[in-house]
């Protein structure tokens, strides 16, 4: 790096700046409990308000109450304005309370801070694995001859052999304590890099929706031209190291083999004995992942929007300039009608206000009616012996009998109970009169059921006493209110 380009980045990169500030360690202990910690998007203000305030209160208590004299909601204000940028202050869609989120640059500088702890043994050998790995992965990822991959396939293949051979032999190669703990670093560095590149990529798609606004307000030209923009944009956002850092989260989420793999990686890192202090938050890193993909993926969604409010505007915009067009067209037709000095009048006849288009496709297609089969076999005679007795057994309830035992019974009587009818007038027909009683309507009178109330309605059928239990049942002469 050249001398021009450090000095730049000294006074002008949101991280150095922050490192540079009086109150770096406020800032790196707060928000690296409060955000990264957590792996926690946006927060409300007031809770926010309330978290900084307990740490300055516990601060000014063990270092002295000058040392940070400001309100914690000044503190905020102050590290989120526009020239330091260390929080970015937002209001979300359906609330009117501001809300605060971190930006990539402070997680920059909190990694960069961790990093300069000290550490009792620094291993290579993971490091120089890794490396070689990966070389070997670029080389032979783009070789192109297929005899050199299978050499390399098979080289593989009898390396596998032999250590297959050797475990069957009871001969496994263990790593020591010192490996599995350079190890273990290099695994918990590279997942919390993993989380600050996740932040930079929604830190990113921000900023593309953001400069897709202003676009969106000053574009004067055609929608097609804006488009591609848009999407050249997107386009180079996803094609970044972010971008296919955020492509890798998806496939790995989309993938239910890696993610049970990954748990069950783990579960069984957890148990082992040669590694001290494990950090509590690789146990659940694959859920952060899938936190911070799906906010990175909301903001997504706010391009998506954006841009459909954006042809919906356009729409309402040049359906109104054709209205207007019309209404002015139709202005200057009425004041050149009326005027005299014109010999020869502008204007047409139209035989009708559209045309009828009738295109081939549209007519149906032929459909062949269905045939009907008529049956002309011969008509054969049934049985002339059978027993008839059935045909007279049907039961067929009169109900215009049964509406006038109900007008007689309210000749004298304005209210009439079902029960005093049947006393009067036994069932003859059982169950089925009973509710053609239940199902009567007539003008002259009306139905009342009272629940409260219980009857017995009994008849009898061949010498067998039957008895319906059913709701007190009255009826009301037509105009009289009921009691009930």
């Amino acid at each position: 790096m050249h001398y021009d380009e450090i000095v730049q980045l000294q006074e002008q990169h949101a991280s150095w700046i922050l490192l540079r500030s009086p109150h770096a360690a406020l800032m790196l202990s707060f928000f690296g409990r409060v955000f990264v910690e957590s792996n926690s998007g946006g927060r409300p203000a007031a809770e926010l308000v309330s978290l900084l305030d307990d740490e300055l209160y516990a601060l000014n208590q063990r270092l002295g109450t000058d040392r940070f004299p400001r309100s914690a909601r000044a503190y905020l204000d102050d590290w989120a304005a526009p020239e330091r940028a260390w929080l970015r202050k937002y209001y979300p869609p359906g609330t009117d309370e501001p809300h605060f989120d971190l930006s990539p640059s402070v997680e920059r500088a909190l990694l960069w801070v961790q990093d300069l702890r000290a550490r009792d043994v620094v291993g290579t050998e993971s490091r120089l694995s890794t490396l070689f790995e990966l070389l070997r992965q670029m080389v032979f990822g783009a070789e192109e001859d297929p005899a050199l991959r299978i050499a390399d396939l098979r080289r593989r293949r009898a390396e596998l052999d032999v250590e297959i051979a050797r475990a069957e032999r009871g001969e496994i190669d263990l790593l020591d304590p010192l490996q599995q703990r350079d190890r273990y670093d290099q695994f918990t560095r590279n997942a919390r890099e993993l989380l600050a590149d996740f932040r930079q990529v929604e830190a990113n798609f921000r900023t593309l929706d953001r400069s897709l606004r202003e676009q969106i307000a000053g574009w004067t030209g055609s929608k097609g031209e804006l488009l591609d923009d848009i999407v050249t944009n997107r386009s180079s956002i996803g094609e970044s190291d972010q971008g296919r850092s955020f492509q890798a989260l998806i496939d790995f989420l989309l993938s239910q083999q890696r993610q049970a793999e990954f748990t069950h990686l783990l579960s069984r890192l957890g148990q082992i004995a040669s590694i001290a202090s494990q950090d509590q938050r690789l146990a659940t890193v694959h859920f952060d992942w899938i936190e911070a993909g799906e906010r990175t993926q909301n903001t997504v969604r706010l391009l998506s929007e954006q841009l459909r409010r954006f042809l919906d505007d356009q729409v309402w915009l040049d359906n109104r300039r054709v209205f207007e067009l019309l209404r002015d067209i139709e202005a200057h037709a009425l004041a050149l009608r009326d005027r005299s000095d014109l010999k020869d009048r502008p204007g047409m006849e139209v035989d009708a206000t559209g045309i009828d288009v009738g295109l081939p496709f549209e007519r149906p297609l032929y459909r062949p009616q269905p045939q009907t089969v008529i049956d002309s076999t011969a008509v054969e005679l049934g049985e002339t012996a059978f027993d008839a007795s059935v045909l007279y057994e049907q039961v067929h309830v009169d109900l215009d009998e049964l509406s006038r035992t109900v007008r007689a019974g309210l000749l004298d009587h304005d209210q009439v109970a079902l029960a005093d009818l049947v006393d009067a007038r036994p069932l003859e027909q059982g169950l089925a009169e009973l509710v053609g009683y239940l199902s009567l309507v007539d003008p002259a009178y009306a139905v009342v059921f009272d629940e409260t109330r219980r009857e017995q309605i009994g008849w009898e059928t061949d010498d067998v006493r039957r008895v319906a239990d059913t709701p007190a049942v009255s009826f009301l002469r037509s105009g009289q209110e009921t009691d009930a």
